[in-house]
């Protein structure tokens, strides 16, 4: 029942915006939860809660198709796709009992991140955090109140009840056999709740929720809140009865002490028809309101760089979280892969085009991007953000390019650039561009410290 305290109309629209805003990545995310786990109808079903589906590698030969077949543009809303990190997806349930995440020893970079129901990230296994060695790793929701068993190397607790990883692992070739090493490696990711892992009695299962289908045109309408009802029943507040919950912003608890008033409440019983017109009224006003405000940001930015992190550095910013969403959903934050972007040239063309001239990236001499792991810089032809078809068969260039030819100076100079250059020093270097507009974003797998600090930055990319 809605609160008569909340019944003011302008009170009622700003909630629901703000709500709306705080809901948006929960809801995207449970869209993808939805067709991962749940529906084992949909072709992107990974086989329920507690199991690794490994995709495809993007950058790997298609013996029945094209190699730029497989090199798609990414759908809309999405960032430019990093074509050297094979993906893996699963989706874990912990309400009953914590589960086990285990890797196997691999130097390569990988990352296996741990997200919550809302998207932000609540922990990282892999190169950057816990180093090259094999492990276990336990990922505890905000019931358990457990010991990790002897054997874990660490513990990953989280706000949320359903979380998800979205794992990359390298893949530094599109040759045969490194596509079966790194297959070999992903085949060793391993998921088992606690009591298989400990030998113990399996707990009490938690019981099967109905869980509401998805329909896209849900974030729309007020039945929105109905699904944010239900899933907050996954995100409890810190309480004496979960005092293993992690906390949250002061900010995050005002907004949940706001929805309760107007009947969203986390018990799934939240039903729009019942409200009353005027305030139906507003919360579809306050909806109109948040998506307008999302889309004019989204407008505004050229990509979601910067926007993914944990609860530490997203706090309470809803409007970052969504826009994270909106963006980039499941990007990485900037400590775990740094990215950065040509979009003009030096002489302020923008964006650049290789249709008219060729363009040169030179890293002066102990300036090469500082990365700990790898890197790459990656052509994307615009507007469709798709790799460029060539006779190399090279849709980035980086540290682990074979025959890379160095400076005199020990500098690097990367050509960028239509048609192969004749010089074989600079083919060596031939980053290929379309006959057209395009982009080159660097990435860095593992920044070092200046990366982060700004202390380094893009040289210019410069028309010959």
């Amino acid at each position: 029942m809605v609160s008569p305290a909340l019944v003011d109309p302008t009170t009622v629209r700003a909630t629901a915006a703000e709500a709306w805003l705080r809901g948006y990545p929960i809801l995207r995310n449970y869209r993808t939860l939805y067709a991962q786990a749940l529906d084992d109808a949909d072709p992107a079903y990974v086989g329920g809660f507690g199991v690794f589906r490994h995709h495809p590698p993007p950058s790997a030969p298609d013996a029945a198709t094209p190699r730029t077949a497989t090199l798609r543009p990414p759908p809309p809303g999405a960032g430019f796709v990093d074509h050297e990190l094979a993906t893996s997806s699963a989706w874990l349930d912990l309400r009953a009992e914590p589960w086990v995440l285990s890797v196997p020893a691999d130097d390569r970079y990988h990352v296996l991140p741990v997200h919550e129901l809302d998207a932000v990230y609540a922990g990282f296994v892999g190169a950057r955090v816990t180093g090259p060695e094999a492990g276990d790793h336990l990922v505890a929701g905000p019931d358990w109140r457990g010991e990790p068993p002897p054997g874990v190397r660490s513990v990953i607790r989280t706000a949320t009840r359903l979380v998800g990883i979205v794992a990359r692992t390298h893949l530094t070739g599109p040759e045969p056999a490194e596509v079966a090493a790194m297959e070999a490696v992903r085949q060793q990711y391993r998921l088992r709740p606690l009591h298989e892992y400990a030998g113990t009695p399996a707990p009490h299962p938690a019981p099967d929720p109905v869980w509401p289908v998805w329909r896209d045109e849900v974030t729309d309408t007020v039945e929105f809140f109905a699904f944010l009802d239900f899933l907050l029943g996954f995100f409890p507040l810190p309480s004496p009865r979960h005092p293993a919950a992690v906390p949250l912003p002061p900010a995050e608890a005002d907004l949940r002490g706001r929805l309760t008033d107007l009947g969203i409440d986390g018990r799934g019983e939240f039903e729009p028809a019942a409200l009353p017109l005027d305030v139906r009224g507003e919360l579809e006003r306050g909806i109109a309101d948040a998506r307008a405000r999302l889309e004019r940001e989204a407008a505004a930015r050229p990509d979601a760089r910067g926007l993914a992190g944990t609860r530490e550095q997203t706090g309470a910013d809803h409007l970052r979280q969504a826009l994270g969403a909106r963006l980039g959903p499941y990007d990485l934050p900037a400590e775990e892969v740094w990215c950065g972007a040509w979009t003009a040239d030096s002489e302020g063309h923008r964006p650049p085009s290789a249709s008219e001239r060729d363009y040169t990236i030179r890293f002066a001499p102990g300036a090469l991007p500082p990365a700990r792991f790898s890197w790459s810089a990656a052509l994307y032809e615009l507007p469709d953000r798709r790799p460029v078809d060539n006779t190399l068969d090279r849709y980035a260039i980086g540290d682990r390019t074979p025959g890379l030819v160095h400076d005199r100076d020990g500098g690097l100079t990367i050509h960028v650039r239509h048609k192969r250059p004749a010089d074989s020093e600079h083919s060596a270097n031939w980053l290929p561009a379309p006959d057209g507009p395009f982009t080159v974003v660097l990435r860095l797998r593992g920044p070092e410290a200046a990366a982060l600090d700004g202390r380094w930055r893009l040289p210019p990319l410069t028309p010959r």
